[in-house]
């Protein structure tokens, strides 16, 4: 195989349509009484500008230090987050549609490492992230919890 080399840092991107009021949907990623239904088991608190949460998904015995760089209501959301053992940020950005739907789209960049390890921690976050919204879409469109996190290493 010949050599490989990345020209630019990977960037994990994924986005999803939840037919559902931005605030709604905004809600749902900043209070974790919402999002421990779709993705994590357990936060110490709330996303605020400035906070410092720690996320836990137990089933995995596996936590994350997450803070708060930057909250525009309704809008977007940016935190730091040990995710691959690193800092790095994500970012969510929440359109308001005419037809009272929202347009969710989610970034991981700063992943860290030689070029293979940066490409692997950027297709696990789309994939991890890619779980996310569809698991938002299924509890804030139909009222379904799927366990899609939990279940996608039993």
């Amino acid at each position: 195989m010949e050599h490989l080399q990345l020209t630019q840092r990977p960037v994990a991107k994924a986005e999803m349509l939840i037919r559902r009021p931005v605030a709604e949907v905004f809600e749902a990623f900043i209070n974790p009484a919402i999002t421990t239904k779709f993705w994590f088991t357990r936060s110490s608190g709330r996303l605020e500008p400035g906070s410092r949460v720690q996320w836990d998904w137990e089933m995995y015995d596996v936590s994350s230090q997450v803070s708060v760089k930057a909250i525009e209501e309704r809008k977007r959301i940016l935190i730091e987050w040990s995710g691959y053992g690193t800092p790095n940020l994500v970012e969510w950005i929440f359109t308001a549609r005419q037809d009272d739907s929202t347009f969710v789209s989610i970034t991981n960049t700063g992943f860290s490492g030689n070029g293979d390890e940066q490409v692997q921690q950027a297709m696990a976050s789309v994939e991890g992230f890619t779980l996310v919204l569809a698991g938002l879409k299924a509890l804030l469109e139909h009222n379904i919890i799927l366990n899609l996190v939990a279940d996608r290493h039993p």
